[in-house]
């Protein structure tokens, strides 16, 4: 139910939230970014003029959006407790948003997105491990 909850308030945010720049649809139009690191250079480079709001939202925002995914779904089952697995579905399933984005023109296809996202599922599924680890010592291994 919670990974549920949290596919779906992902999907609100990504496509649906206001505050992301979202305009009209007579206004949309194709936008990407295919170099690694422009976007995320840029907003550093900016982040007076941007502003703290703006800088964490979409560099930090796209990693901890990701989190979640890389903790709860190898919680949620036995078979996707691989960390290779996580690391390849969540790049997967942020290829999948950015391409649905840019298909719809509902935001941009950002390759920096693919790499953050990824980096937070990667890193939710190394919370997911410290903490499955710190369970089975305590616990023992047939909990």
């Amino acid at each position: 139910m919670l990974f549920l909850l949290y596919v779906l308030l992902l999907v609100y945010f990504l496509f649906f939230f206001e505050e992301y720049g979202r305009v009209a649809a007579e206004e949309r139009a194709y936008r990407y970014n295919l170099v690694p690191f422009l976007e995320i250079r840029r907003f550093w480079i900016y982040r007076e003029q941007l502003g703290v709001l703006a800088v964490f939202s979409n560099i930090f925002g796209n990693v901890i959006g990701f989190i979640p995914y890389g903790f709860i779904l190898p919680v949620i089952t036995h078979k996707c407790r691989s960390g290779f697995f996580i690391i390849l579905s969540g790049f997967s399933l942020s290829l999948v948003v950015e391409v649905v984005q840019l298909v719809t023109k509902v935001g941009c296809f950002d390759v920096d997105d693919l790499i953050l996202n990824t980096l937070g599922a990667a890193i939710g599924y190394g919370i997911f491990a410290v903490c499955n680890y710190l369970r089975r010592r305590h616990y023992g291994k047939k909990i």
